[in-house]
């Protein structure tokens, strides 16, 4: 769908970024009441035609990434005053590349963001580990939202909760329908609001993992305990651990031996997941000394 003019081009809403632009100016204004009020730096992913990123630039600087190029030239062209006065600093790059080579930001910030729905899951957990990521502010799909902020004994609550509520809070502030956008995207829309309760810094969730091996551990651990909701989680982890071992563990943290992976909470598994992985420990060093 065409929708805006440069010069004799115009630039359509490219369906391999996920484009659905954002023309709701009381969405606009829902998420710029939303949004932190600090000292810290902004952050803006997709800015897409720049109509959030005009209301975000009324409260301070920002830090946008975009990735198509047709758009970074309408931006530059729309805000070239506010770039030229360092209000604005437009980054044209994949984000996910950024991430790969470090934080979005040298210094601690705030994300606020209309993400493309298609690697929208992967740029909150690559911001959940930013660590100079201190809260998220974003619009994603409804149901991907819903996964993130779920509790313990929904259908929803996934490793997506867990990792999410391991480091602060996750809250869905509202939801915006299709017709907020142009393009009208096929499903609806939430904002889903993280704030970091805890430092993440080299792999360690406030001094929940030793090191960012054990992180991905953690993760292993969550993937193996999710790769079949509807069993029992003690035959999904089965899979990895020792069986007989996890049911004393269970009988001993009173975990019925029907649990699912959804029923236990974020803090169950994280206590399940140290004593897993100490009996490891121990079986590995019993036969290195037996050696």
């Amino acid at each position: 769908m065409k929708v805006k003019k440069i010069g004799y081009k115009l630039i359509e809403a490219k369906k391999k970024f996920g484009q659905n632009f954002l023309k709701d100016t009381t969405v606009v204004s829902k998420i710029i009441q939303s949004m932190p009020r600090n000292e810290r730096k902004l952050v803006e992913i997709g800015p897409g035609l720049g109509d959030l990123t005009q209301e975000l630039l009324k409260v301070k600087a920002l830090v946008a990434y975009e990735v198509d190029e047709d758009l970074c030239v309408y931006l530059r062209k729309k805000y070239s005053t506010k770039i030229d006065e360092g209000e604005l600093t437009l980054v044209q790059t994949d984000v996910l590349k950024q991430f790969e080579k470090g934080s979005l930001c040298e210094e601690p910030y705030d994300l606020v963001a209309n993400l493309p729905y298609y690697i929208a899951t992967t740029i909150i957990l690559e911001a959940l580990e930013d660590p100079n990521c201190k809260s998220m502010t974003v619009m994603i799909q409804k149901e991907v939202a819903e996964k993130f902020a779920a509790l313990p004994k929904t259908k929803e609550f996934t490793s997506l909760a867990i990792l999410a509520q391991s480091i602060g809070t996750a809250t869905i502030l509202f939801d915006v329908s299709p017709e907020s956008f142009e393009p009208q995207p096929k499903v609806v829309s939430s904002i889903l609001k993280i704030d970091k309760q805890k430092e993440f810094v080299e792999g360690k969730f406030s001094g929940l993992f030793e090191s960012n091996e054990q992180l991905q551990k953690f993760k292993k651990y969550l993937r193996c305990s999710f790769q079949s909701p509807r069993k029992t989680w003690l035959k999904n982890i089965s899979s990895e651990f020792d069986k007989s071992y996890i049911e004393r563990v269970m009988y001993d943290q009173s975990l019925p031996i029907t649990i699912r992976p959804h029923e236990i909470s974020v803090l169950s598994h994280h206590l399940l997941f140290k004593t897993l992985r100490l009996n490891d420990a121990r079986k590995r060093s019993n036969a290195t000394t037996e050696q």
